[in-house]
This record gives structure tokens, C-alpha cells and sequence, in this order.
């Protein structure tokens, strides 16, 4: 087993899974955001909702290797002042994180599937997860929508305790997870 104990940074493999994650969860919203730019039907905008398919499930593909790196390689130390309820808060934001990265693309996963429409993944088509039921498909398609905004908000408070570690208390938390810390 790799884990060891506890240091000031993250691994490399974490490092570089959060920040393509990152920019992959940034372009699967851009999609969805961008695609109400072209009218129903379009070229432009059925390319954007296959791609937002095609990079939301990489997301599902990708958590599961960030969780892997997690358990294998030991995270760094909370800052030793750190009050209780911000390390409980943090936990809890970063839970939620892990969560919404794996619900999200399954909700997507599945209402293709109740939708009957096909799972495009490069070039790869992939199974259904349920038969054909636009009842199911609405409903899920509700709450992926709901989920989305969720993530909104995930992702700002992420980035904003960051900032708040980085700019307001100077204890280096950010630091952790750049990839290049002198």
C-alpha cells in the first residue's frame, strides 16, 4: 500500500486528478449553459448536449479514481488551530462533492436510458441502465436539474473556503493543492 503518513501537500495524483475534474465539471455545465444559445435541433446544440453527456459520465469514470488516490495516498494534516466545526464542514462539503460527482452523471446516465435514447461515450454507445419510461424521465431529469444547482453551490463554497484559508488566514491549506508550491 502506498498510504503514508501525513504531509504538508497532497499527492501529485490528487493534485492533477482535482484540477482536471475541475475543468472537466467547468466544461460539462458550459455545455449545458452554452447549447441555449442554438435553437432546439441544431447542429451546434445537439453537439453540446452530447458532449455535456460524453464528459459528465468521464466525470463518474474519474471520481472513482480520485476516491482510489484518496484512500491510497494520505492526506495532509488540517491546520492545527483549525476549530472543530470547519474541519466538520469541510468534510461535509467535500462528501457532498464526492457524492454530486458520482449522482450527477448516473441521474444523467439514467434518463437517457428512460428516455430511450442512446448513451454516447467516444465512440462507444453504452447500456441502458432501465427500459424506456418518460415518467421516470421527467422526474429524474427534475432532480438532475435541482442537483445541478446544488453543484453551483458546492463548488463555491469550495472555492471560496479555499480563498477564505488562502487570503484571510494564511495557513497554506490552498497550497496543499497547486501543483507547483515552492
Amino acid at each position: 500500500m502506498i498510504r503514508t503518513e501525513p504531509t504538508h501537500r497532497y499527492s501529485i495524483v490528487s493534485i492533477a486528478l482535482h484540477w482536471l475534474m475541475l475543468l472537466l465539471i467547468v466544461a460539462v455545465y458550459a455545455a449545458m449553459e452554452f447549447r441555449e444559445f442554438y435553437p432546439k435541433g441544431s447542429g451546434p446544440r445537439e453537439a453540446l448536449k452530447m458532449w455535456h453527456f460524453m464528459l459528465g459520465l468521464s466525470v463518474l469514470g474519474l471520481v472513482w479514481l480520485r476516491i482510489a488516490a484518496r484512500l491510497l495516498w494520505a492526506k495532509p494534516h488540517s491546520p492545527a488551530d483549525e476549530p472543530v466545526w470547519r474541519r466538520m464542514l469541510a468534510r461535509a462539503v467535500h462528501l457532498a462533492l464526492y457524492l454530486f460527482m458520482i449522482a450527477m452523471p448516473l441521474a444523467g446516465w439514467l434518463i437517457l436510458s428512460a428516455e430511450g435514447e442512446t448513451v454516447p461515450f467516444f465512440g462507444l454507445e453504452l447500456p441502458a441502465l432501465v427500459g424506456t419510461d418518460k415518467i421516470l424521465a421527467e422526474q429524474t431529469e427534475q432532480l438532475h436539474e435541482f442537483g445541478g444547482t446544488i453543484g453551483y453551490w458546492l463548488i463555491g463554497i469550495h472555492a471560496a473556503a479555499s480563498l477564505f484559508h488562502h487570503y484571510i488566514l494564511k495557513d497554506h491549506v490552498f497550497a496543499r493543492m497547486i501543483p507547483v508550491h515552492s
